[in-house]
């Protein structure tokens, strides 16, 4: 890996995502000390500080990474494809975004509902091939960080609202938000558009809700606390 500047949240964060980007898996310890010439104890409390400020998750009792948003380390549903390159989405609305992070041409494989037909969802030309499918949100989004990592693999793509309506009701989930991918599309799109930024930073409360409302997404699901958190 090359050189990096001060390590701060923003530049550590920014070596994960281009790794990922760039070489489809995250750094390990031993590359992040070479590119930051900090001692391995420095970079496991970088690490923690950056999970601590929701900016990835950490495998319990380490400093491996697991999540990066939009990037997954571990197999989950979403298997984003670009040529001969492939990501772990942990979500739709993830697969979403790193697919706008990739700027150009890719696929999504997902299972609906997941338990049901595999789908492969292609974006072409900066659009959503496959615009009657539809995208269930059942987590609000203020309480999204209580359990990231089932917030993110309850985010699943459907081709009907009758079958969210059935899959809520067999596995006791309650009903969110549902949401047509071509729109789940452009906001994921702006949601992650500067998560490869050098100078990223989360979005705060009152702007998370601003993306909210510009994408037109209203209702429980999408309340936050007022400037309460980074999103």
């Amino acid at each position: 890996m090359t050189r990096a500047g001060p390590l701060n949240n923003a530049t550590l964060h920014h070596a994960i995502i281009t790794s990922l980007l760039d070489r489809c898996f995250a750094p390990n310890l031993e590359e992040l000390c070479d590119r930051f010439s900090v001692p391995r104890q420095g970079i496991e409390r970088a690490l923690g500080e950056l999970a601590d400020y929701h900016g990835l998750v950490l495998h319990p009792a380490s400093a491996r990474i697991w999540v990066a948003h939009p990037f997954s380390t571990a197999p989950t549903n979403f298997l984003v494809r670009q040529g001969d390159k492939e990501w772990w989405g942990n979500c739709a609305w993830c697969s979403l975004g790193l697919v706008a992070l990739l700027e150009g041409n890719a696929t999504i494989t997902t299972a609906l509902g997941a338990n049901d037909r595999q789908i492969t969802i292609h974006v072409e030309d900066g659009e959503v091939v496959e615009t009657d499918l539809l995208v269930h949100f059942p987590v609000p989004m203020q309480n999204v960080w209580d359990n990231v990592v089932y917030t993110c693999s309850s985010m699943l793509v459907f081709d009907s609202e009758a079958k969210i309506d059935a899959w809520c009701a067999k596995h006791r989930i309650a009903k969110g938000d549902v949401q047509p991918i071509a729109k789940v599309w452009r906001f994921a799109s702006e949601w992650y558009g500067r998560h490869g930024d050098e100078d990223w930073r989360k979005w705060t409360a009152a702007e998370a809700a601003q993306i909210f409302s510009r994408h037109g997404l209203t209702g429980p699901i999408w309340d936050l606390p007022s400037e309460q958190g980074r999103y």
